[in-house]
């Protein structure tokens, strides 16, 4: 995918860049392309379920059953939730020096599509937790793998699945090779939206599955906050009201006494004050035109169950203008044990910082707080709308064509996040013109799902056991 092609008059050697280009042939003299293929675990792996349970303590505990749940239904779920386990086994590979703004978490389901401020719909990465400045191809291994997985659960031959995962791959290379000619302009402005990505789907998929792509993103424009609103709120003597669905959505009042709630709700001034703060002057002013109403805890993805996340309900002009912003728990990138802790002192500064540097258009109201909860912890949060044009590609209905389309997307937007962030032109003199690269990634990518099966089949063997507990269907 190229929605920004190259021009004679972008390309401008010189004794930098000549640099730089050594810098990428050196480093693949240091670590060379055919050792990305490298995964060897051996008799003192971490324990995955031990590495899952660390990371539970930190978590609402009555909420850690769904995560479980949610992993246990099937070895691609289970490698959604597996970011941590992945780090630590990376972290054993042969590393480069070659950094960028790492999403930390960049499989198949942390891309889609979503509304940007000028109101067109654009194609993303859109899950930022665990980001933090790494190794380039943590994050590409990360989503390869992810396409590896997918194709098997999908049934695919293993042929096709080679080929969805080679034809990644060499996307990624290809378009940061391309990405290597443009001016650092030209990087920052490359976008991939929606009416670009239908203008290339013409000339490449039948009428049929070109329908079924326009319904998607037809459909991803009636949500948002108005839809939100009349889907999850009722009205109760005439003021709206969060429905309670427990245990997916749970209004404050019942999740606290009156008295706690009371003191929540008093405080909520401070705390909006608070993320105000970390947006520019004009979405402040748009923040300051609406007026809160009420909140609820609200279950979110797979490996983010457990962590706080909450909806919050304003009201604008009036029912007919409702805005619903979504605060989710950061807290330390899985990266940080192996990488090094981030610069910012605010895990959601953190997250917030890594999306914009790594989206080519951020949700207007991407934001940050830290607050004091109800225990006595302080805890970081990002903020953004809940629901705003979002639309995800529905993978399972992928024949092997489909999915090697949607992994090249993926495969453009990742290497253009990478060459906002980090030096494009010596990653395209490491990953050079030839396939080497694209045959190690595609070699590591099955050791890794293979060794995903493994543990996916650990975690089921522990739930069946009792060892751990699982509420699977939530």
């Amino acid at each position: 995918m190229q929605p920004t092609r190259r021009r004679k008059e972008d390309i401008a050697p010189s004794e930098a860049l000549t640099e730089r280009v050594a810098h990428g042939k050196a480093e693949r003299q240091r670590i060379p392309l055919e050792d990305h293929a490298l995964f060897a675990p051996t008799e003192f792996r971490p324990d995955p379920l031990e590495l899952l349970a660390r990371q539970a303590t930190s978590r609402v505990a009555e909420l850690i059953p769904i995560r479980y749940g949610r992993m246990v239904a099937s070895e691609f779920a289970f490698y959604r939730g597996a970011a941590l386990i992945m780090a630590s086994d990376l972290a054993t590979t042969p590393t480069t020096t070659l950094r960028a703004q790492l999403c930390g978490d960049a499989h198949l389901s942390n891309f889609g599509f979503f509304a940007s401020a000028e109101r067109r719909l654009v194609f993303d990465l859109n899950d930022f937790d665990e980001t933090l400045p790494g190794p380039f191809e943590w994050d590409l291994k990360r989503m390869v793998t992810s396409f590896e997985i997918a194709g098997r659960s999908q049934s695919f031959s293993p042929k096709d699945v080679r080929s969805i995962v080679l034809s990644t791959v060499r996307t990624y290379r290809e378009s940061m090779r391309d990405f290597a000619t443009m001016t650092n302009q030209a990087v920052w402005y490359a976008t991939l939206d929606a009416e670009n990505l239908l203008e290339q789907l013409r000339a490449t998929v039948p009428a049929s599955r070109l329908r079924k792509v326009e319904a998607t993103l037809a459909e991803a424009r009636t949500k948002d906050s108005m839809q939100a609103f009349r889907k999850m709120t009722q009205l109760i003597d005439g003021v709206p009201h969060i429905v309670s669905n427990p245990p997916l959505i749970v209004p404050t009042s019942e999740l606290f006494t009156p008295d706690v709630n009371a003191e929540l709700m008093s405080r909520m001034g401070e705390l909006m004050s608070s993320y105000r703060d970390s947006l520019v002057s004009d979405r402040q002013h748009l923040l300051d035109q609406f007026r809160f109403l009420e909140m609820a805890r609200k279950v979110v993805g797979v490996g983010s169950v457990g962590t706080r996340a909450w909806i919050l309900l304003f009201e604008g002009v009036d029912g007919n203008d409702p805005l619903f912003l979504q605060a989710k728990e950061a807290q330390s990138s899985v990266l940080e044990q192996f990488l090094g802790v981030s610069e910012f002192s605010n895990h959601g500064e953190r997250v917030v910082a890594g999306q914009r540097l790594m989206q080519a258009s951020s949700d207007i109201f991407l934001g940050w707080q830290k607050t004091n909860g109800i225990d006595g912890i302080d805890r970081d949060y990002y903020l953004r709308q809940l629901r705003d044009w979002k639309a995800s590609a529905d993978v399972e209905a992928f024949n092997p064509n489909g999915m090697s389309l949607y992994a090249r997307v993926c495969a453009w937007t990742l290497a253009r996040a990478h060459a906002r962030s980090g030096d494009r032109i010596a990653l395209a003199a490491y990953l050079g013109k030839k396939d080497t690269f694209d045959q190690a990634i595609a070699t590591f990518a099955s050791t890794y799902a293979d060794q995903n099966e493994r543990d996916y089949a650990a975690l089921r063997a522990a739930v069946t056991s009792g060892r751990i507990v699982a509420m699977e269907g939530v």
